[in-house]
């Protein structure tokens, strides 16, 4: 049987947006660093900075970078680059200059938009990797008043890619992921009418450009004529100001967001009145956790969404009841992950591949990208992957779930590949990281739960080294989210019967200290 997809989608990420600012020219399309802007005036501004990048590269650019974070330039560059017809590669100005480089050269970047906190980035390596490299302030992000008319002519298909990200690789080199707009559209269309997004909602912005989720910020506001509403990344750290101070009627975050501030005490009950959806996303959220946000935002409704970014952003929803009494319980104190959306398809199978109550999920459908960036990558990620991938073949998440009193609940990875706070991580990379320090023989990564949150610690043999200088050396070659917190020097690493390294060994010597 063929599932359809919603019947909004059919359009390119550019063509949700352009179709706002026709039916909603002066409505706020961004409000950013004080400043508001209606969607005709971001469309003006997106057209001038196109014709920047046409006049300073020579020609419309094939893959165009964003080394650049929650600012007008990382919008405005967003939005030039989909009008050129490019494929955009965000870049983390947070993340080590080196990973970004390496990222750079996968994705082919032929233009590279700065904003000012990339700035620190830019190296005479970056310049020669990248044949243009354009760094771009706030006050370039004008209307120039040229005319759409000296673009070439928008000609963008379904079948062209819309951007490529790139997730940890069990070798140290990232994988890309490359997502096509006949992949988004169907998860556009299904959430703007899901969450009722509509001129006058205000949505947050809480997520990197790197993560695929805050495709959900960006084009399911603008898809539905709604206010995307971007934070400072300080204003993250005290979540309910942030709600209450700018009148945000959506929030879509990772769960820890919530776990962070009720530490620092940053999750006040009773300021809460304009919020109407809460989304979470990114790794399992804990039913305390759901609590916590049910404190803080009663009348929201709670929604929980998983996906992987090989199926776009996410492929499942479960949305709480309202009241807390009724909420389901489960064997892992998480919230279900929902079913899979219903124009998709999906199995649960075992080792063997063969279906079962209780295993890994595998789906397929219009949101299953079409294979890596890499076709070296696509070996053991689809299910009877033989030789050519068709649509045909169901994507293998790496996910355990099974059906508790009627909904589906995540009970983990089945690989090495962990979710903290948020992020998507591969321990092969980490360990490999570890093993670049010159005192470092072997290295393992485990992850254990701490409360609410998985926590990354690193085992490692060879010369002792000082926690903290580790951990510093270690930021300079990873980003910061994939960096052990802990650290333990063996004089040997524990095996198995099979002589490989014993990782639930490991867990026990860290569930034994405690």
């Amino acid at each position: 049987m063929t599932v359809h997809a919603p019947e909004l989608g059919g359009r390119t990420l550019y063509e949700w947006f352009t179709g706002s600012v026709r039916r909603f020219p002066d409505e706020p399309a961004l409000e950013v660093r004080g400043e508001s802007i209606t969607y005709a005036e971001l469309h003006r501004r997106v057209v001038s900075l196109a014709d920047r990048v046409l006049r300073e590269h020579g020609k419309p650019p094939q893959r165009l970078g964003l080394l650049a974070a929650r600012s007008l330039v990382a919008f405005t560059g967003y939005l030039a680059a989909l009008r050129l017809g490019a494929t955009v590669t965000p870049l983390n100005p947070g993340y080590p200059g080196q990973r970004n480089r390496m990222v750079a050269e996968l994705a082919g970047i032929d233009v590279l938009l700065v904003d000012e906190s990339g700035l620190a980035q830019r190296t005479a390596e970056l310049d020669e990797l990248v044949p243009t490299v354009l760094p771009l302030t706030e006050t370039d992000i004008v209307d120039t008043g040229v005319d759409e008319d000296v673009l070439p002519p928008y000609d963008v298909s379904l079948d062209d890619v819309a951007y490529v990200l790139f997730t940890s690789g069990s070798t140290g080199r990232p994988k890309g992921v490359p997502i096509k707009h006949r992949n988004l559209s169907p998860y556009v269309a299904h959430n703007i009418e899901r969450y009722e997004v509509t001129p006058g909602c205000r949505m947050s912005h809480t997520f990197d450009l790197t993560f695929d989720p805050s495709v959900f910020d960006l084009f399911v506001t603008w898809g539905g004529g709604a206010t995307l509403v971007a934070p400072q990344r300080n204003e993250l750290l005290k979540p309910v100001d942030y709600v209450v101070n700018h009148g945000i009627t959506h929030w879509f975050s990772v769960p820890s967001v919530v776990s962070v501030s009720a530490e620092l005490g940053n999750l006040p009950m009773g300021r809460v009145s304009t919020l109407r959806y809460s989304i979470f996303i990114g790794e399992q959220l804990t039913m305390r956790q759901a609590g916590l946000w049910h404190g803080v935002a009663p009348d929201a409704i709670i929604e929980n969404v998983y996906g992987p970014t090989e199926l776009t952003v996410a492929c499942t929803e479960y949305r709480l009841p309202q009241d807390p009494g009724d909420w389901p319980r489960t064997s892992n104190d998480t919230v279900p992950i929902g079913p899979v959306y219903d124009f998709l398809e999906h199995q649960v199978i075992d080792e063997e591949g063969r279906p079962a109550q209780e295993g890994e999920l595998v789906v397929r459908g219009s949101q299953r990208f079409d294979g890596y960036l890499d076709p070296g990558d696509n070996q053991g990620r689809f299910v009877d992957l033989t030789d050519e991938l068709t649509p045909e073949h169901y994507y293998r998440t790496g996910d355990r779930v099974r059906v508790e009193d009627g909904e589906w609940v995540h009970l983990g990875r089945l690989d090495n590949q962990v979710k903290v706070r948020g992020y998507r991580i591969e321990l092969g990379e980490v360990e490999a990281a570890m093993r670049k320090h010159p005192d470092v023989s072997q290295a393992i990564v485990v992850a254990v739960r701490e409360g609410d949150e998985t926590e990354l610690v690193g085992f490692y043999t060879g010369a002792q080294v000082e926690a903290t200088k580790f951990l510093l050396w270690l930021r300079k070659q990873i980003p910061v989210h994939m960096v052990p917190r802990k650290y333990r020097h063996l004089e040997a690493l524990p095996l198995n019967a099979n002589g490989k390294v014993d990782r639930p060994e490991l867990r026990d010597m860290i569930a034994a200290e405690r």
